[in-house]
């Protein structure tokens, strides 16, 4: 045994090395999970081709069934990564829209084999009975054949002249002797079921992603069309940011500038024959300064606020948790700094989510938890309101899920009424530059 396994350190789930009781063990029980999950499929190839078939309710019956065959496929990855390290990519796109007006089974079975994936998942549901079940019954197979070549070691001889012979694989059984053979080939085979088990368990694994994994083009034309989606939603974001910063300046600053400019011509003509008043408007005009300086400062913060330029994400949410009517705590494990962009995105959808909780949730204290973990910066927003945020309503989260689109972040709401709320956010990222304070 090396010393890697004495220290107690688990390896891989997919890395299988030597014999191990337990770990066969462990495969029978994942071999036996697997064929009855090749008898579901069984069921579902069913519903699927008696669907195409059917007679009456038309396509509407197709999408449905396939939707049972597509839950079953997501299983089913999920059982691959977990005991195998398996990775199997899921589906690149949803399951495709059903074609209007069309009827028969030819218009179904079109349907299915027009889109990729959902052909892939068809094709398997078809295979899987035969070939998924054939490859997790055979460990399975080993020890009912083991145990009956045990069973006949002591019933062999009795059972052979009772049904005129009888044969164990490739042994006749004819008396004592073969029928001990018999017996010492069944114990044999036990060891060797679970030896079997768990690289069985494997191949299936490895079956059902060549089965189910979209290809690479495919993979390559969702993340085209994904980058494509994002960037438009980034340039839409950014022109109406620039609409917002001109109408503010067009309102606020510039109108502001427009008066002291006007009072100030006004100053002018008096300062001969009205001192008094000159004083007057000078002070007007100052007053007029400092607004338009006050609403400049405010835009630019709304742009990029300068301490999230100067100190970082970490101070900068620091500063909207001082602000925030809600108790706020921060919480920040981030050893440097993300690109500039990636730390814009994150200060402004954390800002964003604040704001929701003052003004929505009804909560009376907040946590904020700002992590970096396997080149990701995960984000957690929590508050103790009422919960029953969902970001399918409203745009405030759409627009905070569009905003981190952009660089490929996702965002995930769990809200359930009476709360608590948490909304956390993942961001891929490179830390650039040594973290500058403390957390």
């Amino acid at each position: 045994m090396d010393r890697t396994m004495q220290l107690g350190e688990s390896r891989p789930p997919g890395e299988i090395r030597g014999f191990s009781v337990p770990a066969g063990i462990t495969g029978l029980r994942h071999a036996l999970t697997l064929c009855w999950m090749s008898i579901a499929a069984f069921g579902r190839s069913l519903a699927v081709s008696g669907a195409i078939t059917l007679v009456g309710p038309g396509l509407g019956m197709v999408p449905r069934a396939m939707e049972g065959v597509r839950n079953l496929a997501a299983r089913q990855r999920e059982l691959a990564l977990r005991w195998c390290g398996v990775e199997i990519p899921g589906p690149v796109g949803p399951l495709p829209p059903v074609p209007a007006g069309a009827s028969g089974a030819v218009a179904r079975y079109r349907w299915i084999m027009s889109d990729p994936q959902t052909r892939r998942e068809y094709v398997w549901v078809l295979t899987d009975p035969i070939a998924g079940a054939f490859l997790a019954f055979l460990p399975l197979a080993l020890i009912l054949s083991g145990v009956w070549g045990v069973f006949l070691a002591f019933f062999g001889v009795p059972l052979s002249a009772e049904w005129d012979g009888l044969w164990y694989q490739f042994i006749p059984i004819e008396g004592t002797t073969t029928a001990v053979l018999a017996g010492a080939l069944g114990v044999l085979q036990l060891p060797l079921a679970l030896w079997a088990a768990p690289r069985a368990v494997r191949k299936h694994a490895l079956y059902t992603r060549a089965m189910l994994a979209p290809s690479e083009s495919e993979i390559m034309a969702s993340r085209i069309q994904h980058l494509a989606t994002t960037r438009s939603d980034a340039v839409d974001t950014q022109m109406a940011e620039i609409r917002r910063i001109e109408r503010d300046l067009h309102d606020g600053a510039q109108a502001r500038l427009v008066a002291m400019g006007m009072t100030l011509d006004a100053a002018e003509n008096l300062l001969e024959s009205n001192p008094e008043a000159v004083r007057a408007l000078l002070i007007e005009a100052r007053q007029s300064s400092s607004k338009a300086l006050e609403e400049l400062r405010n835009l630019v913060r709304g742009i990029h606020p300068p301490v999230l330029a100067d100190r970082g994400l970490a101070d900068a949410v620091r500063a909207l948790a001082l602000v925030c009517p809600v108790a706020t705590e921060v919480t920040v494990e981030v050893p440097g700094r993300p690109e500039m962009p990636v730390e814009s995105a994150a200060y402004f959808a954390i800002s964003e989510i604040l704001t929701n909780v003052a003004k929505h949730a009804g909560a009376d204290r907040a946590w904020i938890d700002i992590r970096y973990d396997h080149a990701m910066l995960c984000i957690t927003v929590t508050d103790d309101g009422h919960g029953g945020a969902d970001a399918s309503r409203g745009t405030g989260l759409r627009g905070i899920e569009r905003r981190l689109a952009t660089f490929d972040g996702v965002l995930a709401v769990n809200s359930p009424v009476n709360g608590p709320t948490m909304v956390t956010m993942e961001l891929p990222c490179v830390l650039s530059s040594p973290k500058t304070t403390s957390s």
